[in-house]
């Protein structure tokens, strides 16, 4: 499990992000607790498919600008793995 720091509801303040990799099973789940937030990421599953179900996932607890910046990240992040 990797565990990155966000800036989510203030720029000064980061939050835990968590990130869970099943390589058997072949699958990510990323985390937020302050949020209330998370979601399952398959390896097939495409790219720009995971990009846009991220974010509009995190439209539901976020402003649209700050859940497009942390989308971005959580999918830079998910790439690393």
């Amino acid at each position: 499990m990797k565990i990155r720091k966000a800036p989510i509801h203030d720029e000064h303040q980061q939050q835990n992000v968590y990130i869970y990799e099943n390589k058997k099973e072949e699958y990510i789940v990323v985390s937020i607790p302050d949020l209330e937030w998370s979601i399952c990421v398959r390896y097939e599953e495409e790219t720009k498919d995971v990009q846009k179900r991220i974010e509009q996932s995190l439209r539901k607890v976020l402003e649209a600008e700050k859940a497009s910046s942390l989308t971005a990240k959580i999918v830079q992040w998910i790439r690393e793995m």
